[in-house]
């Protein structure tokens, strides 16, 4: 729809006047002849201009040369229409600049009455076009999260259902069971009635609730909760309960694992490899124990027994490692409150006592395992008493270092510290004299402020010279 008056309203509008109007009403214009050469050409945007290189590579070309070959027939057809004096439609092509560059334009044209001249509108698409490609890669990556997300869900899908372990999704707020796998539906089902909306403490005997609950509030107010033994409702089966704290849609959840306890006496069939595995532990020549929370043995291989010069499994059973462990007696007390914590033990140089009076260097990595629900430790002990024999200075007592020392502050009475950190202290000031002196006894003991027999029992007590060397001839 056109202005109504035009004379009236816009007034006699000179060539100049004119083109100042034409050219402000799009981004790029372009005056063409009836051949579809183009003829002149204004911007209203610099930025267009520069990216289309200027008016100069434009002027006395064919417009159809000047645009992507997919742009060509929309182009023909526009300048078709516009000869025939048709109304023209917006239309979108890509005109490309000197350099090659495609510049996305929506263009539409309009005839000049009574001359053989046409002119096209053209506007600037590539802010528009810019935010379709953002908008095509968004969707597709949306597409491929959407699609590992599936296939996640499937591979949990399967293992959830096909898992032989009971395992239940319960709603921490209300405590109820939100998702059950077939084990725990055939485990705790009453009557063919499936678990899903039961309460989960309802499908535990009375005396076990509580514990279970616990359990639960531990893992909601810690995110961390040590199994328990509980017993079901249905048919009176021990079971070890466990609980993992997790957040989906905004909703807490606990994710619980029912473990079956087998009754004392009852064999099991461990897989081919497993057995090959306890045998390799057995028969390996490092020292393996098993302990429970209060340091007790469990089980031992049959290194740990020649190291403490036991003849049988049966002689360890029930006598806590403190017997055979450590020098200061506090060893095994600084080796289970880590443990407690959490954490894991690495290279705790210590020494091994024989039931004979032997004693043996060794380092102690150790680690916490779930044994029915309690935990326990497990400790493995390497010798290293030939490793430190071949090193310069044979027969160095095993004075702890100045980290192990730091290490037990917190654990152990201040008492024993200091007792510790003295003989450190010591012993290095000995060494040091020693070296400045050139092993020179004598003068290391003036140096110390030590008579030259009180230096010799010193060097004695921390293994720097043997038992029977007493001789103080430098």
């Amino acid at each position: 729809m056109s202005f109504t008056a035009p004379r009236n309203s816009l007034g006699a509008l000179d060539a100049d006047a004119a083109a100042v109007l034409v050219s402000a009403a799009a981004d790029v214009t372009l005056v063409v002849d009836e051949d579809g050469v183009i003829r002149d050409i204004a911007f209203s945007s610099d930025e267009l201009a520069r990216d289309l290189d200027g008016q100069a590579p434009w002027l006395g070309r064919a417009w159809i040369d000047t645009v992507a070959e997919d742009s060509q027939p929309k182009v023909t057809e526009l300048l078709r229409d516009v000869r025939s004096g048709n109304a023209t439609r917006w239309r979108h092509v890509n005109q490309v600049s000197v350099s090659g560059e495609h510049v996305p334009v929506l263009v539409s044209a309009i005839r000049i009455a009574g001359g053989d001249r046409a002119i096209v509108f053209g506007r600037d698409l590539r802010a528009i076009s810019s935010l379709q490609q953002r908008l095509v890669e968004t969707q597709a990556s949306m597409e491929r999260d959407y699609s590992r997300l599936r296939q996640a869900e499937t591979r949990y899908r399967l293992l959830f259902q096909t898992a032989v372990e009971p395992v239940l999704i319960v709603d921490a707020a209300s405590g109820r069971v939100v998702e059950a796998n077939p084990a725990a539906a055939g485990m705790l089902g009453q009557a063919g009635r499936r678990p899903v909306g039961s309460a989960l403490l309802d499908m535990f005997e009375q005396a076990s609730r509580e514990p279970v609950n616990m359990l639960l509030a531990s893992v909601r107010a810690t995110g961390r909760g040590d199994d328990v033994a509980a017993r079901t409702a249905t048919d009176q089966r021990d079971v070890v309960v466990s609980a993992t704290l997790f957040r989906q849609d905004g909703t807490t959840l606990f994710l619980v694992r029912l473990v079956h306890t087998l009754a004392e006496g009852t064999a099991v069939v461990l897989p081919k490899h497993k057995s090959k595995l306890l045998k390799l532990i057995d028969s390996v020549p490092d020292a393996f124990v098993v302990t429970d929370h209060e340091g007790r043995v469990i089980t031992a291989n049959a290194a740990f027994l020649e190291m403490t010069q036991l003849a049988s499994e049966e002689q360890a059973k029930g006598e806590t490692l403190d017997r055979w462990l450590g020098r200061s007696g506090v060893d095994l007390d600084v080796l289970l409150a880590t443990l407690r914590g959490g954490g894991p033990i690495r290279l705790f140089s210590t020494a091994l006592r024989g039931a004979f009076g032997a004693s043996t260097d060794v380092e102690i990595s150790a680690v916490t395992i779930m044994n029915g629900g309690k935990p326990s430790f497990g400790f493995a002990i390497r010798d290293v008493g030939r490793r430190r024999a071949a090193q310069p200075q044979p027969g160095v007592a095993a004075t702890r270092s100045v980290e192990q020392l730091t290490e037990l502050i917190g654990r152990v009475p201040l008492k024993d510290l200091v007792r510790e950190a003295t003989d450190v202290i010591e012993r290095l000031c000995i060494e040091a004299a020693l070296e400045l002196t050139n092993d020179n006894r004598a003068s290391a003991a003036e140096m110390l402020g030590l008579s030259r027999q009180s230096l010799y029992v010193k060097l004695r007590r921390y293994g720097l010279i043997g038992p029977d060397d007493g001789s103080e001839g430098d």
